[in-house]
């Protein structure tokens, strides 16, 4: 026996509970109709000629029935006389190359047989303008050429900052369509200023590029879609702030303030940009956001398939396993770290020999008055937290908490993932 085992011999893993977590979360029955019908309401159609060659922005997020809100949207164009093309606006992802994000695209379902548009992807990009303190203002060069463009994305709060504006339409106008460069100019100056700078970027791009409207959807605490809109171009900066503060109005969350140990399954880049969201964990890598539980240990069990080995948000662990680590492509983490100017999310976590080690080494450090009450809750990813599972010390305050069900007797914590 090793000396690590040896010191974490005698450390319990806890029995372990399954729980359903009850959040309010509306959701759209036909998604499909809906995008037609936001559409046909915003009144936007009338915008594209007969033969526009119309760019669809998509991005590297792994957004609810995606597939169908693009090919929804590119036969809404084609109806209206146009011709449709997506076009990748994921920033750096995809390790910053044009097949790289055509294959992000891809393993979410984005392919020109599924949607019924040819994707064009390139890095190159043209520069719009400058902000008064410098910082150029780039845009994707084939979405720029085009006729007309439309941009897709999920309007949710940041991981990173705090803003009337965060995740959703002005940021993959500014950050996504800006490719690599683009997303590098945006967060020079860190993510202090971010919630200045993404509408003051993203208003110098709406005048100088043929933006006509954004599709934005909200989706609730299961990762369904909840409300879908089109917002037209001249509308998205008074438009989005509202829809941010419905999104957060239907986030999830942990139905736990404290927890000794987190554990989660799975993290990835198709899960969030921070790999595993900290508005649900709450380890976030900079200091200009906050919100969620307190947290004393988080450790990660996996990698997603759809990350192929990014482990960007591995950062935030505090423990993971050597199999993980022999799984990270470390510098497809180093360049969205190197972009964003955030170096946290891509450093060296403890990693142990097996899962069960990793687990035993959070709760020993995780300093609980009594090691055999700790407080463990185990997720699956950050997306999907309908079911949890929490520790035996635990069940009596879930039996007290209305949005939470009891699922099954208590068991073993098996760790096979």
């Amino acid at each position: 026996m090793n000396i690590i085992s040896e010191l974490l011999r005698e450390i319990q893993l806890p029995k372990m509970v399954k729980v359903r977590q009850v959040f309010h979360a509306p959701q759209l029955a036909d998604v499909a109709g809906e995008v037609q019908k936001a559409i046909k309401e915003a009144g936007v159609l009338s915008r594209i000629i007969e033969n526009d060659n119309v760019a669809i922005a998509v991005g590297s997020r792994g957004l609810a029935d995606l597939p169908i809100l693009v090919r929804e949207t590119a036969a809404a164009v084609k109806n209206a006389g146009g011709n449709p093309f997506i076009v990748p606006a994921m920033g750096s992802h995809g390790g910053a190359t044009a097949e790289g994000q055509i294959d992000v695209l891809h393993q979410l379902g984005v392919t020109e047989e599924v949607v019924g548009a040819p994707i064009r992807s390139s890095m190159e990009v043209v520069k719009l303008d400058e902000l008064p303190n410098g910082l150029p203002v780039y845009i994707d060069k084939f979405a720029y050429e085009s006729d007309k463009i439309i941009v897709i994305n999920r309007i949710k709060p940041h991981t990173a900052f705090r803003g009337p504006v965060e995740s959703g339409l002005m940021k993959m106008i500014t950050i996504g369509l800006g490719k690599q460069k683009g997303a590098e100019a945006a967060h020079a100056y860190s993510f202090k200023y971010m919630a200045e700078h993404v509408p003051e970027m993203a208003k110098i791009s709406l005048s100088k590029a043929p933006i006509i409207f954004g599709i934005a959807t909200i989706e609730n605490a299961y990762d369904k879609p909840a409300k879908i809109v089109a917002v037209p171009a001249e509308d998205l900066e008074k438009v989005e702030p509202g829809l941010l503060i419905e999104a957060k109005s239907l986030m999830p969350k942990i139905h736990f303030d404290k927890m000794d140990v987190l554990i989660v399954n799975e993290l990835g880049k198709d899960i969030s940009g921070d790999g595993m969201d900290p508005n649900i964990t709450g380890n976030f890598a900079t200091p200009y956001a906050s919100g969620g539980p307190e947290v004393k240990r988080t450790v990660v069990l996996g990698l997603t398939e759809k990350t192929h080995g990014n482990a960007n948000g591995i950062g935030m662990a505090d423990m993971t396993t050597k199999a993980v680590m022999n799984e990270i492509e470390w510098e497809k983490g180093y360049a969205n770290a190197l972009t964003s100017t955030v170096t946290d999310v891509v450093k060296l976590p403890m990693f142990l020999d097996t899962q069960e080690l990793a687990v035993k080494a959070a709760i020993k450090t995780c300093n609980a008055f009594d090691l055999n009450q700790v407080r463990v809750v185990r997720i699956k990813n950050t997306l999907e937290i309908g079911e949890i599972w929490i520790s035996e010390s635990m069940m009596e305050e879930a039996e007290r908490n209305s949005k939470l069900e009891i699922l099954s007797e208590l068991e073993d914590l098996v760790l096979d993932y």
